[in-house]
């Protein structure tokens, strides 16, 4: 089925996936490509967005975009350095702004009759993030919102359905940066926002078939949302030619690998546990560096998959549960400029000598919208609920080298803090939550004894897509006992903190 979708110009920016998302909360179906590598511009696409990006429009080898067979004939919407490229590219003047601005602003001018600007308020609180400011604009340029410092906030160009926002509508903080997106989406654009998780399945699962035909697939499940959602739409393509396994790779919380091996099987996916504790640790052993501890991991998940794939006759591809954060934080989104925050297990392809072709059926989706699919397919309320959990497990919340006893700490430091959160009712109000064992040791009391044992810090976030993410207040009575607990009950254990920390400026995992 052919629907409606529009594209995205990425220029550098980490809000890029923002814009996608809130686009397909919108039910549109959005694709990102680089501002250099555009697709044929035919009628499949309906509107076009700009991106921000980090560099300047005034740099020597700026970002900049053909967008003759776009600007004028499809509806257009420039995001900040967006914004920045229609004015520098087409008569207007860019320059430095005399500070930086960044952070929230209030909108002091709103020209709602403006069909981009209807419902929003005068005073309307907006993100700014960027170095250079629209200084002029052409004359057919008219300016539709202002701030006491930003004279060009926002822009239309007269005569066209080509749009500008100075402003990042995407993220949170801008607050009525939805009614904006959905201004220029379905009043301008008339999208009839029809890209459903129930249409998602229906063309993924019809899309499955015809890509995989009758060959036989093997699905690492690890337990967590993405996998299993992965899991159950390759079932309902191949059904018995899907081959699952779940690896205990000795990095898991307590006592997962055995739980989550039952509720599996009960849902009626053909799995087979494999227990390789002992390969992960020995290729873990004395590794300390996070990314060479993703490449070992990485690498030997590819291992115990190549020794398990080959006990199966005519297996063609490598099936994963790789969503659309995951590729963006390890390169660039599609091919295109965006930052490298860190590497992903599951992502960067398969040595030459693993025979297997690669299926990612979830890639192009962010985190809640993979927990939407997953309910319109009927996965249980529980599953679909955990907390994301990291590719590597437990070894990139160990810093320092991981032996078998830090698992054994932490995984008891993990129990105690999940089963509390779970107990107080807290645990749905979180995101994600987990514990990180320190490389420290520090002096403590025990009784009339000294004790010279390591730390814990807890972490709990909330967020939507895991892109940013703010720390989560938990109640001081409900860390002092769960700080009580593990110091109790945990031997090696003598000090528990809490990270504070907010994404940007650090990452929701500490590797």
């Amino acid at each position: 089925m052919e629907h409606e979708k529009i594209l995205i110009l990425d220029f550098g920016s980490q809000y890029t996936q923002l814009i996608a998302r809130r686009v397909r909360e919108l039910n549109i179906y959005s694709e990102i490509h680089p501002y250099n590598k555009i697709p044929e511009i035919d009628c499949s696409w309906k509107a076009v967005i700009l991106s921000g990006s980090p560099h300047s429009v005034r740099e020597e080898n700026a970002p900049i975009a053909d967008l003759s067979a776009i600007k004028g004939k499809l509806p257009l919407l420039g995001v900040c350095y967006g914004a920045q490229h229609l004015a520098h590219e087409f008569g207007g003047e860019v320059l430095p702004s005399n500070t930086r601005e960044y952070g929230r602003a209030n909108l002091s001018f709103v020209d709602t009759e403006n069909d981009l600007m209807k419902g929003v308020p005068a005073d309307s609180q907006v993100w700014m993030s960027h170095g250079d400011t629209i200084a002029t604009i052409p004359n057919h340029y008219k300016v539709i919102a202002s701030t006491n410092d930003v004279k060009v906030a926002a822009y239309h160009i007269e005569g066209e359905q080509t749009y500008a926002l100075q402003f990042h509508p995407e993220v949170y903080h801008s607050k009525d940066g939805a009614t904006i997106l959905k201004n220029f989406l379905v009043d301008i654009c008339g999208f009839k926002q029809d890209w459903t998780p129930a249409l998602f399945v229906e063309e993924t699962v019809a899309n499955l078939k015809q890509k995989i035909g009758n060959d036989k697939v093997v699905l690492g499940l690890s337990g967590g949302v993405d996998s299993t959602v992965a899991g159950v739409l390759l079932n309902k393509a191949i059904g018995e030619n899907l081959y699952c396994i779940f690896v205990d790779n000795g990095l898991l919380r307590k006592g997962e690998f055995e739980s989550v091996l039952e509720q599996y099987k009960g849902m009626g996916l053909n799995v087979k546990g494999v227990n390789a504790k002992n390969r992960f640790y020995d290729v873990l052993a004395g590794v300390s560096d996070p990314e060479k501890k993703r490449k070992a991991i990485g690498s030997m998940f590819i291992d115990v998959f190549d020794d398990e794939s080959n006990q199966l006759e005519n297996v063609k591809w490598l099936a994963q549960g790789t969503i659309y954060p995951d590729v963006i934080e390890s390169v660039s989104a599609t091919g295109g400029p965006s930052q490298t925050i860190k590497s992903h297990h599951n992502v960067g392809g398969l040595p030459d000598y693993m025979k297997l072709k690669v299926v990612e059926p979830l890639n192009t989706l962010f985190k809640d919208e993979v927990r939407r699919i997953g309910k319109s397919m009927g996965i249980d309320k529980e599953l679909l609920g955990r907390h994301p959990f990291p590719g590597p497990g437990l070894a990139i919340r160990i810093l320092g080298d991981v032996t078998a006893e830090k698992v054994s700490i932490l995984q008891e430091v993990d129990h105690i803090f999940i089963s509390s959160l779970i107990t107080a009712g807290l645990y749905d109000q979180v995101w994600q939550a987990g514990a990180i064992f320190l490389p420290i040791q520090s002096v403590g009391v025990m009784g009339d004894e000294r004790t010279y044992e390591y730390a814990v810090a807890l972490r709990a976030v909330e967020s939507t897509d895991g892109m940013t993410a703010d720390w989560v207040h938990l109640p001081y009575e409900f860390l002092a006992k769960v700080s009580n607990d593990i110091i109790n009950k945990v031997k090696g254990i003598n000090r528990v903190v809490y990270d504070i920390s907010s994404k940007p400026p650090a990452t929701i995992e500490w590797e």
